[in-house]
């Protein structure tokens, strides 16, 4: 359904670093990073599609959060979301609500909310028993 999301950013640098370490603690790889442009992309190990991409905005202005927008990345389980959110956290994304189950969404709905330093509303999910 969906072949990329591209999260615009303002200082690619920090930026690399958060969602360097956020995509290694889902078990997500690097596919490419161009410094120069600066944009970079993450895939899972077996297949091309879908990327995360982040980057400065292609029309030169700066980079904000949207209110109502977020994009959920999905953990294949519950420790996975743990730790994806305390990376997150270590490299300066702000807590929108921690780790727990939300039954308000389904019975085994566990997910993780947090901001990168651009606003970027970011969740962590997984959507199978404990």
């Amino acid at each position: 359904m969906i072949s990329h999301v591209f999260i615009g950013v303002n200082d690619f640098d920090y930026a690399f670093e958060l969602y360097s370490a956020l995509m290694q603690a889902l078990g997500h790889q690097l596919k490419f990073c161009e410094r120069d442009k600066p944009w970079a992309g993450w895939m899972q190990a077996d297949v091309p599609r879908p990327l995360l991409l982040i980057g400065k905005p292609y029309n030169g202005k700066a980079a904000y959060g949207g209110n109502g927008q977020m994009i959920a990345l999905l953990a294949r389980d519950r420790p996975t979301v743990d730790r994806a959110y305390a990376c997150a956290i270590a490299h300066g994304a702000l807590c929108e609500g921690a780790p727990g189950l939300r039954p308000q969404y389904h019975a085994h709905y566990y997910g993780a909310y947090f901001r990168d330093v651009d606003g970027n509303k970011l969740c962590v999910c997984c959507h199978e028993p404990s």
